[in-house]
């Protein structure tokens, strides 16, 4: 019964994603001028799409980088060769199959059953990388706030400066004492593991760059990627499958505070999202053999 039950809350939730990202990509495209967003995929400029996969390849390796960081620090010893192995597979199920214990889960699953760590330590590892992920982003983001000539939609009495650069220098901080509070046993790997982290994001922003380029836009980068940080936020909810028309919501409505287009925007974050649906498509390829592994590590 339990087992009939747990089936049926993730088939709900996969519906539900479904209707709320069909829902999200009406919005979207009835903001904005399809007409012109077909137009601007003609143009695009393919060759700077090379480096842009590469870049995001990139911040995937620096990001599993910091996972097995998380690893050693349970005592879970595994190769960079498997972690990269383990961090496809994990984005494969996140985008492909939402319904189901998603990526995370399923690599706790398979660690859990091979090298018998236990669970409560490596949900620890992998909430701790999602977490690790959005410091970065919103440290990068606040950031970016302060070179950006933004239309703030209310008034404050205290400069926006002096609030952004607050919230900049207590970033880390406050990530530091949550993690001392709730994830003590990371701690020793804070500078290092953040710092992976922000070179992962970093390599997004490059990323982002690139596709700019190929769309032909050379104003305005920087809100471009700030509203791309920003969108990157909110596609960690788990309200749409693999982020998707929710990225796309926040360019449309971002777009005249940042003093960008919203049809190039949406077609930025279209292509954004074909790159990481490439890669992670990759996962579906990737096979292990844990005898083989385990038997390497032995000797």
């Amino acid at each position: 019964m339990a087992k009939s039950e747990s089936s049926y809350k993730k088939k709900l939730t996969t519906a539900l994603k479904l209707v709320l990202t069909g829902l999200a990509l009406f919005l979207v495209f009835r903001k904005i001028d399809t007409d012109q967003l077909w137009q601007i995929v003609q143009t695009i400029h393919w060759f700077w799409l090379i480096p842009a996969i590469l870049l995001f390849e990139l911040s995937k390796v620096f990001t599993a980088f910091r996972l097995n960081i998380y690893f050693k620090n349970i005592d879970l010893h595994i190769s960079e060769r498997l972690n990269l192995k383990l961090y496809l597979i994990g984005m494969f199920y996140n985008l492909f199959l939402p319904g189901g214990i998603g990526g995370d889960g399923y690599k706790v699953y398979l660690l859990n059953k091979h090298y018998k760590t236990p669970v409560k330590p490596l949900v620890q590892a992998a909430l701790l990388d999602r977490l690790g992920g959005l410091v970065a982003i919103v440290l990068l983001l606040l950031l970016l706030l302060l070179p950006v000539d933004l239309e703030f939609p209310f008034a404050s009495d205290i400069p926006w400066e002096l609030l952004i650069g607050v919230a900049a220098v207590l970033v880390l901080p406050v990530f530091w004492l949550i993690q001392k509070l709730l994830f003590k046993k990371f701690l020793a790997s804070f500078w290092k593991a953040n710092g992976w982290s922000l070179l992962g994001q970093l390599a997004q922003l490059v990323c982002a760059f690139f596709i700019l380029r190929s769309l032909g836009i050379t104003e305005h980068i920087l809100a471009y990627q700030l509203v791309f940080l920003l969108s990157s936020i909110v596609a960690v909810l788990p309200l749409t499958i693999g982020g998707v028309g929710a990225r796309e919501l926040v360019f449309v409505y971002a777009h005249s505070y940042a003093g960008i287009d919203e049809t190039t925007a949406v077609t930025f974050s279209l292509i954004f999202f074909l790159i990481s649906a490439a890669v992670s498509l990759i996962g579906a390829a990737v096979k292990i053999d844990f005898d083989q592994v385990q038997s390497m590590d032995e000797n």
